[in-house]
This record gives structure tokens, C-alpha cells and sequence, in this order.
């Protein structure tokens, strides 16, 4: 793998990385993974999110949905139609809350096509850890979107419409490793040649056999089916919280949360004995979650039962789940494409239609991206929203 990361690059990481070292050092020579991803990811200027490094769109680590077309949050609009036109019957405000809105793309293209539309939205509040991200955001939206608003709590009551597109990926989680018959956490702690008054360059990290799992945060899955010894995997608590938060807070309307993941037969599959931690640096997979630690984003798959579960032990109603692609066609993608894009100029139509493509294609986002929705207070059952109609996948 040929990634050269410059010397101001190179240098970010090593002072992040003194700073993990540290933490370690206090911490008794260990931390849990789910605290070096945190920092990883958050440190106040130095985490991948919290420093200035461009991280979105072909000159940066990844791309993802609304970045690739803007008929992407077109088609999730279809999906809300519904409940926006319930939230109106009821003379309730139409609120709309994103959380981790990247560079605002897919608030643009939901807020450009509902008022195409004719669709009044009274807010659009995000709620994001990126101080760069957001300053990104508000250039993009603050102007032609003046309901657009930014918070950095999550309100004491909402009711509308939550959207989450590539955010439980980032949340930090805990690895945990099947050890003699036992479960126990994957630590983290500084390499061997790395020590208290070892120079910036040395900075290293390893992993490390923690304490036994609490049966507790054990998924039932993980308790009922047997593993080889060394099978390692994930368990991703904050998302957990979060859906509870939500449902705490939510008095009516609906979360979607799209995002790359399994239900639990495919998650905890025998052959996935790694678990599905990655890197991403300049558009390649980095499998070493220690590379260039601030530089590299670092995400795992979701655990998609683990969130149905959540969720409707929370309170929420399960509404849908089902594949990216399926998504996208039964919300009438290809009707949008038609509607918006002139097909006889192959010229405008051909780059609007590769790009649909990369969102359908199983090749490509289409099968390994999913998409949940919940709700609460609402007069729908399970498939009866756009997106949702047709091809549920089983949890």
C-alpha cells in the first residue's frame, strides 16, 4: 500500500499520537479501543474530525451518497411526504434534525427538492462534532437555506423528522475477542518501543487482552453460538445509547438511519473472525486501525439486529428495513432521473445515471449499505412508507 502522508501530515499524527500516549500512561498502560477510536476520531484539534483535513469528496478519504447525487436526498424526501403531510394536518411544525451532516450535501438536496416542491420547512437543525465540517455546512446552506439552524445538543422534545446517513459507523466501539472460552475486551496500549521519553517517531500502538466482556453488554447472539478461540468482533455501545437517546427525546415522527452493515446472522458470520474495524485514507482501505492515527478515518460495520433490537426495546416502532438499492428504487429513484434529467442528451443524462448506478449497484453501495427507519406516534406499520414497499430485508 503506497500512502505517503506529508511531513506536517506525518507530524499531526505523532502529536496525536503523544497525546494517546499519555492517556495510556495514566490510564495504567491501557485504554479500551473504543477510547482510542474516540480520540482518534475527536480530540479537539488533532482527531480525524476535529482538525481541519478535508475528508469528504474525491479529494479526500471517502465519498459518500449525497456527495455522489443529489437525487439521492431527492428520493429520501419521497420518504418523508407522509409524515410531513401528517406533522401538517396536525398544525404541527415540520422539523427536520441531521445528525452528522458532513459538507451538507444531503441537507441541500432534501431542503432543494421539498421546496421545488412547494413543502415549507420550519427548521432544519445539525447536530455535528466536526467544527470544520460545520463551517463547511454553513456556507453551503446558511444563505439559501435560512431555516437551517446548528446545535450542539440534542433537544429536550422533537417531533419530525431525524436523519442519520453514515453516522453509527463513526461511533466509537469496543472490540472484544473470544479468548479460552470467554469473551474479553481488546485494549489497546503502547508498542514496545515506544516508552515515556521515547521521541515523537516512535509513537506506537498494539493491542491487548483486556477484562472479561460484562455478560450484560454481550448481544445474545454472541452468548448463544460458539466461536472459535481468537474470533474478534465489535460491540458498538454508543449506538446503542443513542437510539435510546433519540427515542427519549423523540415525542412523534421518525428516524432514518442509512449506513454499511449486517443483520447478526451475517455480522457474527464464522468467516468475519476480524470483525470489520477499517481505515480509510485517500480513498484506501487501511486495515491497521494504528495507521496515522488523526489521519485515517476509523469505522465498523453496524450491527443492524443489534439496532432493531435497540429501537423497539426503546420504544420505536420499526417502519422498514431493507437494501440500499431496494430503498432508492421503491422511493422511485429511476422516476426522478426521468423527471429532472433530459434522457435524449446523453450528455447531461450519462453522469447522472453512472451515478445512480454506484448507489444501486451491489457492486458497489446497493447491497452492503441498509437502511432503517423507525417511528413513534405515527399512524404507519411496518412497509407502508416509500422506500420501504417492497424486498424487506430480515433482521
Amino acid at each position: 500500500m503506497d500512502i505517503n502522508p506529508s511531513i506536517e501530515e506525518a507530524s499531526h499524527s505523532q502529536t496525536l499520537a503523544r497525546l494517546i500516549q499519555q492517556e495510556i500512561q495514566a490510564q495504567n498502560g491501557r485504554i479500551s479501543f473504543a477510547k482510542y477510536m474516540e480520540m482518534a476520531l475527536y480530540a479537539p484539534g488533532l482527531g480525524y474530525y476535529a482538525a481541519g483535513k478535508r475528508k469528504l469528496g474525491s479529494q479526500g478519504d471517502f465519498t459518500t451518497a449525497p456527495e455522489i447525487s443529489p437525487l439521492f436526498g431527492a428520493t429520501i424526501v419521497q420518504t418523508l411526504l407522509p409524515i410531513i403531510e401528517h406533522l401538517q394536518k396536525l398544525n404541527l411544525p415540520v422539523q427536520i434534525l441531521e445528525f452528522g451532516a458532513g459538507t451538507g450535501a444531503l441537507a441541500e438536496s432534501i431542503l432543494t427538492e421539498l421546496q421545488r416542491q412547494g413543502i415549507a420547512v420550519d427548521s432544519y437543525s445539525i447536530l455535528d462534532l466536526s467544527a470544520d465540517l460545520i463551517e463547511r455546512q454553513q456556507s453551503r446552506l446558511a444563505q439559501p437555506f435560512p431555516m437551517a439552524t446548528w446545535i450542539n445538543q440534542l433537544p429536550k422534545n422533537f417531533s419530525g423528522i431525524i436523519l442519520a446517513n453514515e453516522v453509527l459507523d463513526a461511533m466509537p466501539i469496543e472490540l472484544i475477542t473470544y479468548q479460552n472460552q470467554q469473551w474479553v475486551f481488546k485494549d489497546v496500549t503502547l508498542d514496545e518501543e515506544s516508552s515515556e521519553d521515547a521521541s515523537e517517531d516512535t509513537i506506537s500502538f498494539r493491542h491487548c487482552l483486556g477484562k472479561e466482556v460484562p455478560e450484560t453488554m454481550l448481544p445474545e447472539y454472541l452468548q448463544q453460538q460458539s466461536f472459535e478461540n481468537g474470533y474478534t468482533t465489535e460491540v458498538n455501545v454508543n449506538a446503542k445509547a443513542w437510539i435510546n437517546s433519540i427515542s427519549e427525546i423523540l415525542g412523534m415522527g421518525i428516524v432514518l438511519t442509512i449506513d454499511y452493515g449486517f443483520p447478526e446472522h451475517e455480522y457474527y458470520h464464522s468467516q468475519r473472525n476480524q470483525g470489520t474495524v477499517m481505515g480509510h485514507y485517500a480513498h484506501q482501505a487501511v486495515q491497521d486501525p494504528f495507521f496515522y492515527p488523526g489521519l485515517c478515518d476509523l469505522t465498523s460495520h453496524v450491527d443492524w439486529t443489534g439496532i432493531a433490537k435497540t429501537g423497539i426495546g426503546s420504544g420505536l416502532s420499526l417502519l422498514g428495513f431493507t437494501s440500499q438499492a431496494a430503498y432508492l428504487l421503491d422511493a422511485g429513484i429511476g422516476s426522478l432521473l426521468m423527471e429532472k434529467v433530459d434522457p435524449s442528451n446523453a450528455t447531461e443524462f450519462m453522469p447522472h445515471s453512472n451515478a445512480i448506478q454506484k448507489l444501486l449497484s451491489e457492486a458497489e453501495m446497493g447491497e452492503l449499505f441498509k437502511v432503517m427507519c423507525f417511528g413513534k406516534g405515527l399512524p404507519f406499520e411496518e412497509g407502508d412508507l416509500p422506500g420501504f414497499r417492497s424486498r424487506p430485508r430480515s433482521l
